[in-house]
């Protein structure tokens, strides 16, 4: 297996882990207020979080910015717990540009605190390998396809839920997201940093 492969397998395994259902619950609390029909929407929302996630990533991994842990770690389920409260009063559909364009805004910085929260698993893994580029770059590709997945299937179930079970949109997106929001509460009170 070339090394490309071997770091987006570990990009894409990493990201299905069922340890890190965080990062899960945070992509699905992303998705939940779209269609299947809004998949352009998503996949640039979720486009965009990779990205931030990517910047942070390599500079926390390059040693160029350096966080406290136990920040970060409070920090990724104070993102999750925002996403889903906000979620709470949101409309059905997003319909100004402006609104679409301050969810890619929110879903970029959210991707800078939960890349910070890869680093040091993505540090351990290189070593000191001085050319870390490819690896980084395979490690996010794989992130980004394993994030596309969970929404793939989190927009089937959706599906699934409101056109043959026949529960509402508005109601299925306040039960995921209220159900998000008590779990991150849960754990930003086990992550507390002070």
């Amino acid at each position: 297996m070339s090394e490309f492969l071997l770091y987006f397998d570990l990009g894409f395994d990493h990201i299905l882990d069922l340890n890190g259902y965080d990062h899960m619950m945070f992509v699905i609390v992303l998705s939940v207020a779209y269609a299947a029909s809004d998949w352009k929407k998503l996949l640039i929302l979720i486009t965009a979080f990779t990205i931030g996630h990517s910047i942070t990533l390599a500079l926390s991994t390059l040693k160029v910015i350096n966080v406290s842990t136990e920040l970060i770690e409070f920090l990724i389920p104070a993102t999750i717990f925002f996403t889903a409260f906000t979620n709470l009063f949101k409309k059905e559909r997003y319909g100004s540009n402006a609104s679409i364009r301050w969810n890619y805004g929110i879903a970029l910085v959210f991707g800078l605190i939960h890349g910070l929260g890869f680093s040091n698993y993505l540090r351990a893994l290189l070593g000191q390998d001085a050319d870390i580029l490819l690896q980084l770059l395979a490690f996010n590709l794989g992130l980004e396809i394993g994030q596309i997945l969970i929404v793939t299937l989190f927009l089937v179930l959706s599906f699934i839920m409101i056109n043959i079970f026949g529960a509402s949109k508005r109601d299925w997106r306040l039960v995921i997201s209220s159900a998000v929001a008590g779990i991150s509460l849960l754990l930003l009170f086990e992550t507390k940093f002070w």
